[in-house]
């Protein structure tokens, strides 16, 4: 019985059963044979000069097998964390590259900086050796905040990186912006914070790593987003082995968002250590160290400036922003502020002149690096914000503001004044849709209903546009990328016309597992259920690129249908040949090779048995087997865009903020599987209202302690917190990924702080609030009524 389920079907997710079930293979769950366990210890200071390092008493316990440290590191000639994105200034000078090492090695420059790597038979005698390492520091002064980083005489952080600048970056024309500002009729101006934010995936990161003395091979299983990025980085770059004397699996990953796409020293110093002991290693995060460990995101402090003509048009955008590194430079952290920030300025607008200069700048904290949107929702909260604060200073109506600077549909493709250009789009058909899908018309009322009961009612909106699929390689060559940004996919027909893809992305929780067994079912025909997906194991899998970025599909669904397509051609062939025809005569369709105009065909099972017995095969020009492979990489990146509209209330008593009606129109292109695409919306708006209203990662300014060290402290949205979302999609196809994708992984992080913070903005506009930073937590927005309602208080 025919199962095919294509492209637009909503079938259950495959991958669920097992994790429904209790089946996940997830990395804390493993076992290895005469495992040991490794604990890091990690520096409680800031900043600080390592004195020395005493580990006699600690190595003394019965059961511990090794205690190493950065000194240890140098004697073995190992490499620093390697950063995968270089940035340069405006005359070509490369931005500071300080080495990231493995293990601290004369000074600790964060709160959780591994200063040490406990290995012991069990967990506990691990931690009971880690409390008798006695470590003598000289404590230092430390500095957590961009603004207090480049001031002079703030605490140095390297020595060669003069006033903690990583690098003083620009993108767009100054003078051409400085001409339009003299010609403006208004000039809105608005200072923002990005507010840095913990990622938190249900599962902490953990690792395993063995090393086999009889072949000279190293397996490590990790939590990771990117397994092929994560073995080239380590062999070639810090551990100095063959990279094909390296393992890497990342099986069931329980959420990334980010957090586990870069390369982290754990997993270089227990791979390193399992060689050293002779036994495997097992390590597992706790919460409270992946609060401290796992890589933090945004952070940002920001000046912008928008110019307008007396009719409200857009004339020029200038902005000016410090972002947070932290303590080094991650995989991926200086590409993030910069890169994948300063060209979505431009927003879904005609701005004719953009110029953007960006400070990156070290500080005394974790390691700042990509989180779920990476750059695109600080771009869109910096665009959506001063737009408002423009509309509101000038007198015109939010929404008519945007229709006068919207780019029109006829108008695409899109040339930005910031590199990029949009390939295609309706930003004014999802506002258009999102305003009646909203009921915007019927707010007026409920604004009415809420004062009556002593509340302020908020109406916020965000249109906006991403850039995704990140890619394609030469274009991020040129601006610092140190790898490719393709992906590969193998399609494996097996004799009995069942079907093994072996793809670079990974699955976190995506669906992948769905979406692209539905490809590969449509396209070949096959039943749904007979296509397994693997991924995550370069053993296994050709050579990819990874999960991150809204790429799975774009980039690797599209690579899958490239592979599907040689499949079907090689299937032609063989049809041909049994069938007697000319190859330009055999059609396919539905599983079904066939002569044109004839009753002649074959199924697809029976091409596949055929190609995997070739008795009469002429194998001077057809070989045997059918599996094929493909790479692709895109000419550009894909533009998902939309209208998001936010609705607040706000109980003036108590400063808190009710989320009460959430509306999205999304253009994703393909609508592969309308189930996921509704579902991944739904998860990244969540982590978006977050960032607005709950979440942010605070230090002590002083001694660099993180205030911000559990959920006891770093609040994160809640089922309650959320209301029912209307979430619908206004598709544009894509006009050159072979399925018409765009991606979809990141739209609710990108569109939705800042409609939640303009509509928090728009509930207290009657008190003269113009801006308010995230988040909006109820202490932040009951001080504001106070101060705007009582000013003899504040005093």
């Amino acid at each position: 019985m025919s199962n095919i389920i294509g492209i637009g079907e909503s079938p259950r997710r495959k991958e669920d059963f097992r994790f429904l079930t209790g089946r996940g293979n997830y990395v804390a769950d493993m076992k290895r044979p005469d495992a040991t366990v490794g604990v890091f210890i990690r520096s409680q200071h800031a900043h600080a000069v390592i004195r020395s390092i005493d580990t006699k008493a600690a190595l003394a316990l019965p059961g511990v097998e090794a205690i190493l440290t950065g000194d240890d590191v140098a004697a073995d000639g190992l490499g620093g964390m390697p950063c995968g994105w270089g940035i340069s200034n405006a005359e070509g000078l490369p931005m500071k590259e300080p080495k990231f090492p493995m293990l601290a090695q004369g000074k600790v420059r964060f709160v959780g900086d591994m200063v040490a790597f406990v290995v012991a038979d069990t967990l506990a005698q691990a931690r009971a050796a880690a409390e008798l390492v006695v470590i003598d520091y000289e404590v230092l002064p430390a500095v957590v905040g961009v603004l207090e980083a480049v001031r002079p005489g703030a605490p140095q952080l390297f020595d060669d990186v003069p006033n903690n600048l990583c690098c003083d970056w620009e993108m767009g024309d100054k003078a051409a912006v400085a001409v339009a500002f003299r010609k403006a009729a208004h000039v809105a101006r608005l200072s923002l914070v990005n507010n840095r934010l913990i990622g938190n995936p249900m599962e902490p990161r953990s690792a395993i790593a063995e090393y086999n003395a009889g072949t000279g091979h190293y397996t490590l299983w990790t939590t990771s987003q990117f397994p092929h990025v994560v073995r080239f980085l380590m062999a070639a770059l810090v551990l100095n082995i063959p990279e094909q004397k390296l393992r890497v699996v990342a099986p069931d990953v329980g959420g990334g968002f980010g957090v586990k796409q870069f390369h982290y020293g754990e997993e270089a110093v227990i791979t390193w250590a399992a060689k050293r002991v002779g036994r495997p290693i097992k390590w597992v995060a706790d919460r409270s160290e992946g609060f401290v460990s796992d890589r933090h995101g945004r952070d940002h402090v920001t000046e912008a400036e928008l110019a307008l003509d007396e009719n409200g048009k857009f004339l020029a955008l200038k902005v000016n922003t410090l972002a947070n590194m932290g303590a080094y430079l991650s995989t991926f952290g200086p590409n993030i502020p910069t890169n994948l920030y300063a060209p979505l300025l431009g927003g879904v607008y005609t701005t004719p002149v953009i110029y953007c200069n960006v400070k990156v700048v070290f500080t005394n904290t974790v390691p700042v690096d990509a989180y779920r949107g990476a750059g695109r929702p600080e771009a869109t909260f910096v665009v959506e914000r001063i737009v408002d604060v423009a509309a509101a200073e000038m007198g015109i109506d939010r929404v008519e503001i945007r229709r006068r600077n919207i780019i029109p549909k006829e108008a695409y493709p899109y040339q930005t004044p910031m590199l990029v250009e949009y390939d295609s789009g309706d930003p004014m058909g999802c506002l258009e849709g999102a305003l009646v899908a909203a009921d915007v018309a019927g707010f007026a009322e409920r604004k009415a209903a809420s004062e009556r009961e002593g509340k302020f009612r908020g109406l916020g909106y965000s249109t906006y546009v991403e850039a995704c699929g990140l890619a394609p390689s030469r274009f991020a060559g040129r601006l610092g990328a140190r790898g490719g940004l393709y992906e590969s996919a193998t399609v494996r027909v097996h004799p009995t016309g069942q079907v093994t893809v072996l793809i670079g992305t990974h699955n976190h929780g995506q669906g992948h597992e769905t979406t692209f067994a539905q490809i590969i079912s449509e396209k070949l025909g096959v039943n749904f259920e007979n296509v397994d997906i693997v991924f995550g194991d370069t053993d296994r899998v050709q050579f990819g690129m990874g999960t991150y970025g809204s790429r799975s599909l774009v980039v690797g669904g599209a690579a899958l249908s490239k592979a599907g397509d040689k499949v079907v051609v090689k299937g032609k062939k063989i049809a041909a040949h049994l069938l007697e025809a000319g190859e330009q005569d055999i059609e396919f369709k539905e599983g079904v090779f066939s002569v044109a105009g004839t009753d002649r065909s074959k199924t697809f099972q029976e091409i596949a048995g055929a190609a995997y017995v070739p008795h009469n095969y002429p194998l001077e020009v057809l070989e045997p087997g059918l599996e094929e492979q493909a790479y692709y990489d895109p000419i550009n990146f894909t533009y998902p865009g939309g209208c998001h509209i936010a609705e607040v209330e706000i109980d003036p008593e108590t400063g808190i903020v009710t989320l009460a009606r959430y509306t999205a129109v999304d253009d994703v292109g393909t609508v592969i599987n309308p189930m996921i695409v509704e579902g991944q919306p739904h998860g990244g708006i969540v982590q978006g209202v977050g960032q607005a209203l709950f979440e942010g990662a605070v230090y002590d300014e002083v001694s660099g302690q993180p205030l911000s060290g559990s959920f006891m402290d770093y609040t994160m949205p809640r089922a309650d917190h959320v209301p029912n979302m209307n979430v619908q999609t206004h598709s544009t196809l894509c006009t050159h990924t072979p399925m018409g994708v765009k991606g979809c992984g990141e739209v609710g992080t990108i569109g939705s702080p800042a409609a939640v913070i303009n509509s928090v903005v728009d509930a207290l506009s009657h008190l003269g609030v113009q801006h308010v930073d995230m988040p909006a937590t109820p202490n932040r927005i009951w001080r504001i009524i106070q101060n705007a309602t009582m000013p003899q208080a504040a005093e």
